[in-house]
């Protein structure tokens, strides 16, 4: 059984052409994982009115937590959906050891959690007062960024590459019926640095088995010390994947796609409301359209996009390719 604290937080956010939209907010909810060496910590967020609400589960991106990302949260939140999200064993709040024994296999840990909170999503949405009967746990997206993109498209269907070269074990999870992909990790192999590909040879992703269909979002101006690509690596999982339906790409955005992690956050090197704004219109129409709550949402919102501000490109309209427009070597993997 999880353990709840005593008390809620509420904010208010806005959506769009709305009045501000009461949130409702508690943390952490503990969830008991003890092969995990540390319990499992989530905070749920959810509109104070509505029914049938859609669930986000979220993965954070490396050494943040559950408290991160309230630009995103907050818009989801206004516009009807239950968001939750685990804190994962890297984060900073956790302070594990680099020698720790559990942090080599962190990246599959992450996936273990986001499994265990889909399987405790009743035991979640009961620990928020008011909360329970109000839920669609038939209508579930996952997302994440950065490290959290990639740990969510493992859900979405996406595979390691292993040392002989060949895709490991699926982690496919059917509950999960659309991805939000940010600033997610492209190819992995000869695409990663030296440093990466020691450190982080599990950064080697195959996408033939994401069909789950996806949003992916990119900057232009996102150079990873990763990889010995440019900003494109960010969109190997849209043009290489079959379940990527759409690819914003945000004008002058670097890796915090303009400071979606937190508000006004000195960290940010790229912040800009406008390009948060973009992120959060798109990913939420496209969400609303692929769960079924708002027919029609996503034609509406890319259309309104700012084109100095994102790029939208849908797959019908791509190939596979990269962006210099060069085909990616397949055979590598």
């Amino acid at each position: 059984m999880p353990t709840v604290p005593s008390a809620t937080a509420t904010n208010t956010a806005t959506a769009p052409d709305t009045a501000p939209v009461p949130i409702h907010s508690v943390r952490p909810v503990v969830l008991p994982a003890p092969s995990r060496g540390d319990d499992l910590q989530v905070r749920v967020s959810a509109p104070a009115t509505g029914t049938d609400l859609p669930v986000i589960v979220f993965a954070h991106g490396y050494a943040q937590s559950m408290t991160d990302y309230d630009p995103l949260v907050d818009h989801w939140t206004a516009n009807g959906f239950v968001v939750v999200q685990p804190t994962f064993l890297d984060s900073a709040k956790l302070g594990l050891a680099p020698d720790d024994a559990r942090t080599p296999t962190i990246w599959q840990t992450r996936v273990d959690d986001l499994v265990r909170v889909l399987d405790e999503l009743d035991a979640l949405v009961a620990a928020l007062p008011g909360l329970a009967g109000r839920v669609d746990l038939g209508r579930i997206a996952a997302a994440g960024h950065s490290w959290g993109g990639q740990t969510v498209g493992m859900l979405l269907g996406a595979r390691v590459v292993g040392p002989d070269g060949r895709p490991g074990a699926s982690r496919r999870d059917d509950r999960v019926t659309a991805g939000v992909l940010l600033a997610t990790t492209g190819l992995g192999e000869d695409d990663l640095t030296p440093f990466a590909a020691e450190h982080f040879s599990f950064m080697s992703p195959d996408f033939d088995e994401l069909t789950v269909p996806s949003i992916v979002v990119a900057g232009d101006h996102d150079q990873s010390a990763l990889s010995t690509r440019g900003p494109d690596w960010f969109t190997d999982v849209h043009h290489l994947s079959p379940g990527s339906r759409h690819l914003v790409t945000l004008v002058g955005g670097e890796h915090s796609l303009g400071g979606i992690h937190a508000y006004g956050s000195a960290s940010t090197t790229d912040e800009s409301p406008a390009r948060v704004d973009a992120v959060r219109r798109t990913t939420t129409a496209f969400l609303q359209e692929a769960l079924g709550t708002r027919p029609g949402a996503w034609a509406s919102a890319a259309a309104s996009v700012d084109p100095d501000v994102a790029r939208v490109e849908s797959k019908e309209a791509a190939t596979l390719r990269r962006v210099d427009g060069s085909r990616p070597d397949r055979s590598r993997r």
